[in-house]
């Protein structure tokens, strides 16, 4: 990978009598380590992804443990690797991306859990939760429900979230279940440190292998009539035991309050966010004392209802917590304390936001309905002035603005090599008419907003042709399903060209060939190019994207007949591919793959090269753009096709034009793609393109000269 962890493998190594200064993930990276995991896999994707990253950039340590560490082709093969937990004591971790990478892992999920575990197998998820989220807002807890699996949710502490990781693998092995450790960007993110412990090298491992497979044991198959005892041991065994563990090993914590007649039941991950709160009203100080009792519940399923009772059977009133909907807590505690005869008012979704990210603003307004309610003795007017004040600097803002902030979409990095094919595919309608876009997850997933509008549906990873199926026999158009490398071998193949090809459909299907998995932090994949061909064009004149035809490859050879393979940035060669896809006679799947390395990679690599080449006095030469104001036609038709961020608008310094010229600013990457632009769809010819040299030759000084003398005598006086 092209981004270097050497510092964070480096904490990787601390013992005993060192601490750990460090980011969340990495904190739980190394609590792996420290609990005798014998293998890692997972999913890139999320900041849960760094986990993944460190460990395979880590492989040298990793290999002198025996742990075993794969990158996954998508989060399905990461929890179908659990499955060694299932008749030997190896404890296994595998990590992907909040409830999208759940649901793609929820076949071999299931089946884990209907016979359970030998060895501890923890699923790191990112619970990309709330306005920060990038995903559907869904909650894992709703899958760990219905699997009757663990769900730990830790305090946004490192030494709690460390301690978590190590209980969690021995959770797990005493209730013989999967358990989820659910952890917010937040989180990941959070800095602090923690006292380290030994790494342990597992009994079973790559070092220390073992000599037979475990024999065979029909009962411990995910099938009939297996899986009905299995359905009977969860409630009868596995629950109750990890009940017991949870209570016995304090993995919940109780904060005592100075009155006991009120309290708070708080979701881990949020415990920091309430904290917060209650100091807005004076009832916590800096360190999380207060004037409330609470139990923070670092594992959120299963809870212990002996715990629920004790805890609720004094108060009068009890506060939950709960980000997120549906209620999933806050209706167990309710069922808890009926049955249990406790007359508590439960407080939850009735003062706190039904959906949404539990913000310190959030959390304060229930908190002002609940106290407000219950203690009204109990000084509120702080926290209540804050809140004032809040909505006042709003209302100020709002006033002063005079009208709504425009929208600040993300969008394309400076010289993708995808915006190209979009500019592209809108000239292409001019001729085609307007198709049917089926869009996919990853950075082509930017089309969807301004200029370009493209995308009728994003139903999953690699989803992109699958979703058109129903739409392709209505439509009297061919429709347009897009997707990039990374989607392709995440789900696109199977899902899509397959099923594609198996039924005979009619329709086009683009791929965005980059060389990466670009979206999720531009992880490697099976068509990434090597590192030795990396080092053969470290000159940014040379593409890396050509010289891996695997995709290529595997797609003639599940018999696609019509394949284009066409350069992103030839915005000509690919409308006119396009129309050819959308009008050929030919009957089926018809693949176009536009090829262009990720920018952001490419200049990750082309700087340094740059960089040192200039330091040893060495030629560089650069392409730079620019537009000729004077030719510049003012109709702005080149920033509506392409939305370049360097392509923008400047005042004219002729007096006599009113509208604004067209110009390219500082951070143009010379992609080209302005006049590949002005010249497919037959702009005004106001483009240039120029070399510039850093330490030219003395030849080149002399002929620079010699041009500008002879420019300086063709200018008029």
């Amino acid at each position: 990978m092209e981004v270097s962890f050497s510092k964070e493998v480096s904490q990787l190594r601390q013992g005993a009598g060192t601490t750990f200064h460090g980011e969340g993930i990495l904190a739980i990276t190394k609590a792996l380590l420290q609990s005798g995991v014998s293998y890692v896999g997972g999913y890139q994707g999320a900041p849960v992804s760094h986990l993944l990253d460190v460990m395979v950039q880590a492989e040298d340590y990793l290999a002198e443990l025996g742990v075993h560490v794969e990158a996954c082709s998508n989060e399905a093969s990461a929890a179908a690797m659990l499955g060694a937990s299932i008749h030997y004591p190896l404890r296994g971790a595998v990590t992907w991306k909040s409830v999208v990478g759940t649901n793609v892992a929820a076949d071999a999920l299931s089946n884990l859990c209907s016979p359970g575990v030998t060895g501890g197998a923890l699923i790191v998820v990112g619970e990309d939760y709330g306005e920060g989220a990038s995903v559907i807002q869904e909650r894992t807890y709703a899958f760990a429900l219905k699997s009757s699996m663990i769900l730990i949710d830790p305090r946004p502490d490192l030494e709690v979230m460390v301690r978590m990781v190590e209980e969690g693998f021995a959770l797990s092995e005493a209730a013989n279940t999967p358990a989820f450790l659910q952890l917010r960007i937040r989180a990941c993110h959070l800095r602090g440190r923690f006292e380290c412990k030994d790494n342990i090298a597992p009994a079973v491992s790559r070092r220390h292998l073992m000599a037979d497979p475990a024999a065979f044991d029909y009962g411990r198959l995910a099938h009939p009539p297996a899986t009905f005892r299995h359905e009977k041991l969860k409630s009868e065994a596995r629950l109750p035991a990890a009940r017991r563990y949870i209570v016995e090993q304090g993995l919940n914590e109780l904060f005592d309050g100075r009155r006991d007649d009120l309290g708070i039941i708080v979701q881990g991950g949020v415990y920091n966010a309430l904290i917060r709160a209650l100091q807005q009203f004076g009832l916590a100080d800096a360190f999380g004392a207060g004037e409330l009792p609470i139990l923070n519940l670092n594992v959120a399923y299963p809870l212990a209802p002996q715990q629920i009772e004790d805890f609720c059977r004094s108060k009068r009133a009890v506060l939950v917590v709960e980000e997120g909907q549906p209620e999933f807590i806050e209706q167990e505690i309710a069922l808890i304390l009926h049955r249990a005869g406790i007359a508590t008012r439960l407080h939850g979704k009735d003062v706190l936001p039904m959906a949404g990210e539990y913000s310190v603003e959030a959390i304060a307004g229930g908190l002002a309905t609940f106290i407000g309610e219950h203690a009204p003795e109990l000084p509120l007017a702080g926290g209540r002035d804050w809140l004032a004040a809040i909505a006042a600097r709003r209302e100020m803002v709002s006033a002063a603005l005079g009208a709504p902030l425009p929208a600040r979409p993300p969008g394309f990095c400076v010289g993708c090599p995808e915006r190209p094919v979009f500019s592209a595919i809108k000239l292409a309608q001019q001729t085609v008419g307007k198709v049917h876009y089926a869009a996919d997850i990853g950075c082509h997933s930017f089309a969807t907003f301004e200029p370009f509008s493209f995308g009728h549906t994003i139903l999953g990873y690699g989803m992109s042709l699958a979703s058109r199926a129903g739409v392709s026999p209505m439509m009297q158009r061919r429709t347009l399903a897009v997707m990039g490398d990374g989607g392709f071998w995440h789900n696109g193949l199977l899902t899509g060209v397959e099923s594609a090809l198996f039924n005979c459909d009619d329709a086009v299907l683009l791929i965005m060939k980059n060389g990466y998995t670009s979206a999720t932090g531009t992880q490697e994949i099976i068509s990434t190019p090597d590192d030795e061909i990396k080092a053969q064009t470290a000159d940014k004149h040379q593409s890396l994207v050509d010289r891996n035809v695997t995709i290529e490859h595997t797609l003639r050879g599940v018999g696609v007949k019509w394949l284009r393979v066409v350069p992103s940035y030839e915005v000509a060669r690919m409308k006119a591919t396009l129309e050819e896809a959308f009008s050929t006679d030919f009957d089926g799947l018809k693949v176009i793959v536009a090829e262009g390395e990720c920018q952001l990679e490419r200049q990750r690599r082309v700087k340094p090269w740059v960089a040192g080449r200039l330091k040893r006095g060495e030629r560089v030469q650069r392409v730079k753009y620019g537009v000729d104001e004077d030719v510049c036609s003012g109709d702005h038709a080149c920033i509506r096709l392409s939305g370049c961020p360097t392509l923008t608008l400047k005042d004219s310094s002729d007096p006599l034009r009113v509208d604004p010229v067209a110009t390219v600013i500082d951070g143009c990457v010379g992609c080209g793609l302005c006049g590949e632009n002005a010249h497919a769809a037959t702009l005004c010819p106001s483009f240039y393109r120029a070399e510039v040299v850093s330490n030219p030759g003395v030849f080149e000084r002399l002929l620079a000269r010699l041009r500008q003398g002879v420019i300086g005598l063709l200018q008029p006086a």
